[in-house]
């Protein structure tokens, strides 16, 4: 999602691996790390390997063949952005998982154009949640137009309606220099400050985006964790991230984000229904 894939030449002068997505604004490919050899790890070193996300942008053919020959579980697909822009693809999908037998779950790409309580609104009109559908807010630089970028106020009123309206807490999707208060790209487009513990942003699950081998956690995450880890993007070449190929093998969709859960498949099936806690 930061513009997933364009966060990685911004941050290029921080020397800091970047993310990629089907989400927001086009995305460029993250950077081959450097020539330090590093060991070849699984997915299952790390978490479960079952969640993939998505936008209309990137192609489905066959969700049960991604949940039959790939061990995808859960998705998670774009629903809206900003406070007007609904994905064309979503509610047809969604239908399609859930028929498939897949977790469903909902994200809203946030931009600076209109108040967060608005955007919340939009989102949870289009994403009509239910008690198991997963929410969550994209929280990234705007590369496309970067005075268009939502802001740190913005993202904690969004989160504020979000869970007024539904009693829970979406996940967040960030990277860690981002929500550290970090600066992107030529325009020097930042959050506005960092997420700090005191934000209502640290009660949201960390949905981390980091492409290098040992994800950074940000500050206000660094003794939670993350609950998602996006490792991989759906535009690297070759498959990209730390995982290699594994970034492109899933049966019946074309492109996608590929993501770790912390823990099992009972613990992600009893976190989307919500029998674990939120945060």
């Amino acid at each position: 999602m930061i513009s997933r894939r364009t966060f990685v030449g911004g941050l290029a002068a921080l020397a800091i691996p970047g993310l990629s997505g089907c989400a927001g604004p086009s995305r460029q490919a993250p950077p081959r790390l450097a020539a330090t050899p590093q060991p070849v790890l699984t997915p299952s070193a790390a978490g479960l390997d079952a969640v993939i996300d998505l936008s209309h942008t990137c192609r489905v053919f066959d969700f049960s063949l991604a949940r039959a020959q790939s061990g995808v579980l859960a998705v998670l697909h774009k629903a809206t952005e900003g406070g007007d822009y609904v994905d064309p693809l979503y509610a047809e999908r969604q239908l399609q998982a859930e028929a498939a037998g897949l977790l469903w779950g909902a994200y809203h790409y946030g931009t600076r154009m209109y108040p967060g309580a608005q955007q919340a609104a939009n989102f949870l009109a289009a994403a009509r949640p239910t008690p198991t559908t997963l929410l969550a807010l994209d929280l990234e630089p705007n590369e496309r137009n970067p005075g268009n970028t939502m802001m740190l106020d913005q993202a904690e009123d969004f989160v504020s309606a979000v869970y007024q309206a539904t009693g829970r807490f979406p996940l967040l999707y960030t990277h860690p220099t981002w929500a550290n208060g970090g600066t992107y790209g030529r325009a020097r487009m930042s959050l506005g400050g960092a997420i700090g513990s005191g934000s209502i942003l640290a009660n949201c699950d960390l949905w981390l985006a980091d492409y290098r081998m040992e994800p950074e956690l940000p500050f206000a995450w660094a003794d939670r964790g993350w609950r998602l880890w996006q490792y991989a993007g759906d535009d690297s070449a070759g498959g990209g991230g730390p995982f290699g190929p594994l970034s492109r093998a899933v049966s019946g969709v074309e492109r996608c984000d590929r993501n770790l859960f912390a823990g099992d498949a009972i613990a992600l099936y009893n976190y989307w229904s919500g029998i674990l806690p939120m945060s």
